[in-house]
């Protein structure tokens, strides 16, 4: 497919008119062919008015229609086969391997959304007969279902060119709400974007949507992108990466005459915890499995474990020895972009600046541009808990080895965390007893606690929790991940005495859509 460098507008192609782009290829610093154009505020603007010329008739589609337009984006990136692993990789420096993993849960997750528009529970139908004889007061009929919001704008994210930017979970999950999207592409990965931009398109065409119901768009952040999320139609804002970027764009949403919700990932660090009985097992294993989640990727997953809470004493001598020997024999890869390596940079220089902790390995750099080497420090408790900076996210291969001397002291430090993705446990059976207090202090810190695995990987599926308190996310109660994050993009609306030819399908007696519901607090299945 060649690569026109242009924004697609409701199933236009449109050549911007406020400069140029280009993608780098961050091994080398090289620019790559061909310049994206970047639109102006009033290009943007047929952007948004085509999203609300689309919401009416894409927020009520049949949901067979619904969902095999899902399926349909889902075949379309799959059939550009090699071209997007190239492209991706060449403007990412990310490894074939990563990328075609990272399509495969692309288009897995549309694929699962596509039965959950069909399955329909998300619709949250609930139905309360009218009782028209109860005393004192008849009760009336009263029917609720959850609606889109409207024309939802995605932030493409540069540590995820495929599963969290153009048909990434934001807009997978927000076009199965029924909601038009718009992309502000990441000028990181402007080629990688556009492939998938036109796959999208070619589904809304084949479709036969609205075409306003899909745009991609090339533009500077913090002008286009504030503009984006300024605009009237847009209803809601989904968006991974910096704490400063998605802090923004809240602002920018909230001091809207009518602000809306932006569902932001931005910082974690993700403690582990190592507890006295797994220092009984197997230290080398361990060691290695923590530099694995560490260094993959270039340690640029949002779930890389920036803490490891080891205990002193020769158990734990031995397991940071472990870790030492593990991390010596790394070498850095090729991060994202210039800009990321020298914030990865800085945020290394400044945990070093700490006088107080110790480097206890370090690998050697990567062969190409970009590609610093991995590096684990090590600093006391007390230490940690009075030093802010050793709390901040380094985004890359960076973790910090944190020396406890009893496990009632990490409750005082977990309290001290700011909200985080997850955290994790490596622990025994004989541990479990320390586990439970610890476990109900991070219920209120993180979204998914894990017990004796890493937290890098994240399953697609309907019980994922992908969020937490800020500064991990904006919104604690929702997911960037799974099908529950379906309801970002929803709001419910009760319809009360209506007639039965007024009423949604999923509302009517005869439930056309046949979708489960909830009848006067009982639940009803639909038909198989």
């Amino acid at each position: 497919m060649t690569l026109t460098g242009h924004s697609l507008i409701a199933g236009e192609t449109i050549v911007g008119t406020d400069g140029t782009s280009f993608g780098i290829d961050p091994s080398n610093n090289q620019q790559l062919e061909p310049a994206y154009t970047l639109i102006s505020e009033a290009q943007l603007r047929t952007a948004t008015d085509a999203a609300a010329d689309a919401f009416e008739s894409f927020s009520n589609l049949d949901p067979e229609k619904h969902a095999r337009f899902l399926e349909t984006i889902a075949d379309n990136i799959e059939a550009i086969g090699d071209e997007l692993i190239e492209r991706g990789s060449a403007e990412t420096g990310l490894p074939a391997a990563r990328l075609q993993g990272e399509r495969a849960r692309t288009i897995g997750q549309l694929r699962l959304f596509a039965k959950v528009v069909r399955q329909g529970d998300f619709r949250g139908v609930r139905i309360d007969p009218a009782i028209p004889d109860r005393t004192p007061l008849p009760r009336a009929d009263i029917r609720l279902r959850q609606v889109p919001l409207g024309p939802v704008a995605v932030f493409g994210a540069s540590n995820f060119p495929l599963a969290f930017s153009v048909a990434g979970g934001d807009t997978a999950s927000a076009l199965a709400a029924g909601c038009p999207v718009i992309v502000k592409a990441h000028n990181a990965h402007p080629g990688t974007s556009e492939l998938v931009g036109r796959a999208i398109t070619q589904a809304v065409r084949a479709a036969g949507l609205h075409p306003g119901v899909f745009s991609l768009i090339y533009g500077a952040g913090s002008k286009i992108g504030q503009a984006l999320v300024s605009d009237p139609v847009i209803k809601a804002v989904g968006f991974t990466g910096s704490r400063g970027g998605g802090t923004a764009l809240m602002r920018t949403a909230a001091a809207r005459p009518e602000p809306i919700p932006v569902y932001a990932e931005m910082s974690s660090i993700n403690p582990v915890y190592v507890l006295p009985g797994a220092l009984e097992g197997d230290l080398e294993a361990l060691a290695a499995q923590y530099t694995t989640s560490v260094t993959g990727s270039s340690g640029q997953l949002c779930t890389s474990p920036g803490l490891l809470f080891v205990p002193v004493g020769d158990d734990g001598d031995r397991l940071v020895d472990a870790v030492a020997k593990a991390v010596g024999g790394q070498a850095g890869q090729t991060m994202l972009t210039p800009g990321i390596a020298a914030s990865w940079q800085s945020g290394f220089e400044a945990v070093d600046d700490v006088a107080e902790t110790e480097l206890v390995a370090r690998g050697t750099s990567g062969s190409t541009a970009n590609a610093p080497a991995p590096a684990i420090f090590s600093v006391d408790l007390d230490v940690f808990k009075k030093n802010r900076t050793l709390h901040e996210e380094i985004f890359g291969a960076a973790s910090l080895v944190v020396r406890y001397k009893a496990v009632e002291d990490l409750i005082g430090a977990t309290l001290r965390l700011e909200g985080q993705l997850t955290a994790t446990f490596q622990a025994a059976e004989s541990d479990y007893a320390t586990v439970a207090p610890l476990v109900t202090v991070l219920e209120r810190k993180v979204g998914r606690i894990i017990i004796n695995g890493w937290p890098t990987g994240v399953e697609v599926g309907h019980a994922m929790v992908h969020g937490g308190p800020y500064p991990a996310t904006s919104d604690s109660k929702t997911t960037s991940v799974g099908t529950l994050a379906i309801d970002r993009f929803l709001r419910p609306v009760s319809y009360q005495n209506f007639p039965q030819q007024l009423l949604p399908a999923p509302l009517r007696d005869a439930n056309p859509w046949n979708v489960n519901r909830l009848i006067d607090g009982e639940i009803t299945l639909a038909q198989q």
